[in-house]
């Protein structure tokens, strides 16, 4: 009987990358497949790997396979190229997986897809990269350029923008930390407990966990048990990077105040607001589409956070339901190219592009500037983004306090713990990098002050 997605690891890995492949976002592929599955506990986190796995490192499988396929990879059948990269993918990165297990799982695979006429084929060339993979003439750091492409599994493009960003030693260190799995980290909902009860809980259900470098929220998970993790259903925690846990720190919210959150979904800084000023803000979250709002709804409810409320709102026109100058805070976590979260969004390296980055500026700009009237005298609007891009993040910024002087640049630093100082430049933004800071994800953030 042939094998589906739902009781077959390797099946469910190609089905998701060919739905990748079509445009489909891989987090939500995994979710949808699991969910549906039939797999012991120790194969979905195989499926999980192999996934994620292929699709961060897709630049240097295919550099690999080059050396051992008798023609270019563009010209091979898409499914073929696919199967290639599963079976390269467990014999380069897994030492768990014995060679001979790599290569027959994966030519059964393409029996079962009635792949016949490339069984052949797909078994010689993995066969041959076993056996050759010593020798694979991989590129020297010193060739910054090649090294990003090649090793770290950059497309051209995204290499040229970490160049313009970094120095060449900077840049070899950020680009191996791309390529590279990140860590599980959780905010813990101070709504509900705090962080060392929380720790000893982690341990007892047979979990192992620390305390994050710089959010005084975080734990990052080092080692993840059988069992769930504790107070899921209670809203103990929210999956969350630090590097995200730190932007609702930096808007400086009160108890008290009115809060704008622009584009809230999925709603973790949202729900941090909320925790931040114990309930006691009136906090709007706006979010375009209706399903995301729900999204922000599920994730209040389960966290305890009565003060947000969810509307369906497209900041790329005018709120004029609001009224100017209405809010104390606000929150723009602008939509943005997701750069700096490529570890765990692996497919934005090979469904982006130059091009895409001068679009998402664009709208960045406009939503900036539509919600920008919303801030009232005195008040705060915190700009950030999950990218390093510089055309998302000075040029934003720049230009927007060059057309408008009525606000003014505040210098983050001033407001947060000193022990947060490495994250800032000498003009108070937020720029952190994984191989700099706790191995967090890069973001950008920059709060403006509307001027008394």
């Amino acid at each position: 009987m042939t094998s589906r997605p739902t009781d077959s690891p390797r099946r469910a890995v190609y089905e998701i990358l060919q739905r990748v492949a079509d445009g489909a976002f891989a987090d939500v592929m995994l979710d949808t497949t699991l969910s549906r599955s039939k797999l012991e506990p120790r194969d979905r986190r195989l499926v999980t790997e192999l996934v994620y796995g292929v699709l961060r490192l897709q630049g240097r499988i295919d550099f690999a396979l080059t050396h051992f396929c008798n023609q270019p990879l563009q010209r091979l059948q898409p499914e073929v190229l696919w199967l290639l990269r599963l079976g390269a993918y467990q014999l380069l990165e897994l030492d768990r997986v014995p060679a001979h297990a790599a290569v027959n799982s994966t030519v059964e695979l393409a029996r079962e897809l009635h792949l016949e006429q490339a069984v052949g084929f797909i078994n010689g060339v993995l066969r041959s990269l076993d056996r050759g993979k010593a020798g694979i003439p991989w590129p020297a750091p010193e060739k910054i350029k090649l090294y990003l492409q090649h090793v770290c599994s950059q497309p051209i493009w995204l290499s040229k923008e970490v160049m313009r960003q970094l120095p060449n030693v900077d840049a070899r260190a950020f680009g191996e930390s791309l390529a590279s799995p990140p860590p599980l980290t959780l905010r813990v909902n101070s709504l509900k407990t705090d962080r060392e009860a929380f720790l000893i809980a982690l341990t007892e259900a047979g979990h192992q966990g620390h305390p994050s470098d710089f959010a005084p929220e975080g734990v990052t998970l080092d080692r993840r048990g059988e069992d769930p993790l504790p107070g899921d259903a209670d809203g103990w925690y929210q999956v969350q990077d630090e590097a995200s846990i730190l932007i609702a720190h930096l808007l400086d919210a009160h108890p008290g105040q009115k809060i704008l959150d622009a584009c809230a979904a999925p709603g973790g800084k949202t729900t941090h607001l909320a925790a931040l000023t114990e309930n006691q803000a009136e906090i709007l979250a706006l979010d375009k589409y209706s399903r995301r709002v729900e999204m922000i709804e599920l994730g209040a409810k389960r966290l305890g956070c009565p003060s947000v409320v969810a509307k369906q709102c497209d900041l790329t026109e005018p709120a004029d339901f609001l009224e100017p100058q209405s809010f104390d805070r606000i929150l723009l976590d602008a939509p943005c190219s997701g750069l700096g979260v490529l570890r765990r969004n692996p497919e934005g390296r090979w469904n982006k592009s130059a091009v895409n980055l001068k679009e998402l500026a664009v709208l960045q700009r406009q939503i900036l500037e539509n919600v920008a009237p919303l801030v009232r005298v005195g008040g705060k609007l915190l700009y950030s983004v999950c990218t390093f891009s510089h055309g998302e993040t000075d040029v934003i910024v720049d230009e927007f306090l060059a057309d408008h002087p009525e606000f003014e640049l505040e210098h983050l630093g001033r407001q947060v713990s000193q022990d947060w100082a490495d994250l800032f430049t000498p003009k108070g933004t937020l720029r952190s990098y994984p191989h700099r800071h706790g191995n967090m994800d890069a973001f950008f953030a920059a709060r403006l002050q509307r001027r008394p």
